[in-house]
């Protein structure tokens, strides 16, 4: 809670230094010497622009999130070896699948640590048989299978790029290893759809083919994964980890997406519990999306993705079901304002791996950057908010653009670093944004505000967007000292999109 500071311990340290010392090199490719957005300029050894400002700074909230490298930055807990081959499932929607990344990594295509994926070898019809003899567990290495051959396109060939998959894997093994385990085994199953939305990727989905487009398999490839997995996994402890939701474009106007979220839960935790089982609870862990180009149906003229708060808000009221790691407008988008870069699959991987390594295998509770919605207060122009820092103090990247600030941009929101004020849809005038203390952020209007206000973050989208970025985004971070195992790139906390009510 507010107050609770801890400093970066010694052991924090040591676990640090350990998993640096141990990391991969980094690779080659990257995004050809492009310098990334709200990152560093392209790395003259690596040709790979940086997607991220420095992260720096010491000290975690004790007990929750941003863990940093080696669980540094916050209360640390006792690692948990879990299981002999600890099941990872990932489904969504297109950047759950890689879509529009362009070339895979040369990093990702080859083995890091000891982890998995099930071949499913010659077997090329569905509906496959998990006991086919023809499956097998093989190094996990991108692409996960054979990619897609067109759109839609369900399981098997619902690849279309460089999952987060591979480098998640590293990531939890190289926590895993430092925090003084002598190894941690994942196996990933990828089952997510590109443009599907939550009635295709769940249990009621009703699969449909015609011709080469198939859709509505992700559910069901799950449990045939899992239950291959099972028995190819006879001689070894097994149970899921942890199912990865990146997903909720299709569903920006959604507004019964968090029900939908917790069906899920509950149906994945019935079905897959079944198959391997555990007593365990199986967390779903998800992470928000920020594209859509313009407004979402419905929410015209806010230009706000519904299912963006939704799954913020639905981790806020299930803590035993949902966990959100963050957002993902700090990655560096692809051309569209809508996918990402291959490296910015890496680096949402690594995020993914840290929030794992601290939530599942350290057992203490991630909590995203995110306000605390009991303290927003005005004072006739002035709004303040505290927020719950994973690892204190709050900062500015200086790097991201200044959100609104584009030829369609909101001039009103131009000083607001991403911050948001309005009277229903009334823009209200932002006048200054500062950073208090190390967890305060206090908010300057132009004018008095009412109550009855909305106070808003990377809520809105301008109708346009600026290149390498999604149409939604701010710049207010922490100071988690974490790096990737995989990129080596640093990668702090960013604070989630929301909208609160102003008293």
């Amino acid at each position: 809670m507010k107050g609770l500071k801890w400093q970066l311990s010694s052991l924090g340290l040591a676990l640090l230094a350990a998993v640096m010392g141990s990391s991969c090199s980094e690779s080659d490719d990257g995004d050809n010497g492009v310098p990334g957005v709200g990152g560093q300029a392209g790395d003259s050894a690596s040709g790979a622009g940086g997607e991220l400002s420095g992260g720096g700074g010491s000290g975690g909230q004790s007990g929750q999130g941003g863990s940093g490298q080696g669980g540094s930055g916050g209360a640390m807990g006792t690692p948990k070896a879990l299981w002999d081959y600890v099941g990872i499932v990932g489904t969504g929607q297109s950047l759950s699948v890689g879509a529009e990344a362009g070339a895979i990594t040369a990093k990702a295509t080859m083995p890091v640590y000891n982890n998995l994926k099930l071949s499913l070898g010659t077997a090329t019809t569905w509906p496959f048989n998990p006991e086919d003899a023809a499956f097998s567990l093989v190094p996990l290495v991108e692409p996960i299978r054979q990619t897609a051959q067109g759109y839609p396109s369900a399981y098997p060939r619902n690849l279309y790029g460089e999952s987060p998959h591979t480098s998640m894997a590293a990531e939890i093994t190289a926590l895993a290893r430092a925090g003084g385990l002598s190894d941690m085994v994942t196996i990933h199953t990828v089952v997510g759809e590109s443009g599907q939305g939550m009635t295709i990727i769940n249990k009621t989905a009703t699969e449909v083919v015609n011709g080469t487009q198939t859709q509505g398999r992700a559910y069901a490839a799950t449990l045939l994964e899992a239950r291959a997995i099972k028995r190819l996994a006879a001689d070894k402890t097994y149970g899921i980890g942890a199912i990865f939701l990146t997903h909720g474009e299709s569903d920006a106007g959604n507004t019964a997406y968090s029900q939908a979220m917790v069906q899920l839960w509950t149906d994945y935790n019935t079905d897959l519990k079944a198959i391997t089982g555990q007593t365990e609870s199986i967390p779903l862990i998800t992470s928000q999306q920020h594209g859509i180009y313009m407004y979402a149906a419905g929410q015209a003229p806010r230009n706000v993705d519904t299912s963006t708060l939704l799954q913020w808000r639905a981790a806020l009221d299930n803590p035993d079901k949902i966990v959100c790691s963050g957002p993902k407008y700090q990655y560096q988008a692809a051309a569209d304002f809508l996918h990402m870069t291959p490296v910015a699959y890496e680096m949402l991987g690594e995020k993914y791996g840290q929030v794992f390594y601290q939530h599942v295998v350290l057992g203490d509770p991630w909590v995203p950057l995110q306000p605390i919605a009991s303290t927003v207060a005005r004072n006739g122009r002035v709004i303040t908010v505290d927020f719950d820092v994973p690892v204190p103090p709050l900062a500015w990247d200086e790097v991201l653009p200044t959100p609104h600030q584009g030829q369609a941009g909101i001039p009103e929101w131009v000083p607001g670093r991403g911050f948001e004020v309005r009277m229903g849809t009334t823009r209200l005038a932002i006048e200054s944004v500062a950073i208090l203390d190390e967890d305060t952020v206090q908010i300057t209007c132009a004018a008095d505000v009412p109550a009855g206000a909305t106070l808003g973050y990377a809520a809105t989208s301008d109708g346009a967007a600026v290149s390498g970025t999604f149409p939604r985004w701010g710049q207010l971070k922490d100071s988690d000292p974490f790096v990737g195992d995989f990129t080596q790139r640093p990668q702090p906390n960013y604070a989630v999109a929301f909208e609160l009510p102003v008293p």
